[in-house]
C-alpha cells in the first residue's frame, strides 16, 4: 500500500506544480520574470512553490 500512496502524493504535487507553471504563464509579470518563476519552480519545487504562493506575481 505505501508504493500506491506515495506514487499518488507524486501526481497530486506532479498536478500542484503543473498548476503554478501555467499560473506564472498567464500571469501579467514580464517575460523574464515568467522565465524565472519557471525555472525557479522546475528545479526547486518544494522551495519554489512556498517561495511563489508568497512573492510571486499576482494576476
Amino acid at each position: 500500500m505505501g508504493i500506491e500512496v506515495a506514487g499518488l502524493f507524486g501526481l497530486i504535487w506532479l498536478i500542484i506544480i503543473v498548476w503554478a507553471i501555467v499560473k506564472v504563464a498567464q500571469s501579467g509579470a514580464g517575460p523574464v520574470a515568467k522565465l524565472l518563476w519557471i525555472l525557479i519552480l522546475l528545479f526547486f519545487p518544494l522551495i519554489g512553490l512556498i517561495v511563489w504562493l508568497l512573492l510571486g506575481p499576482k494576476g
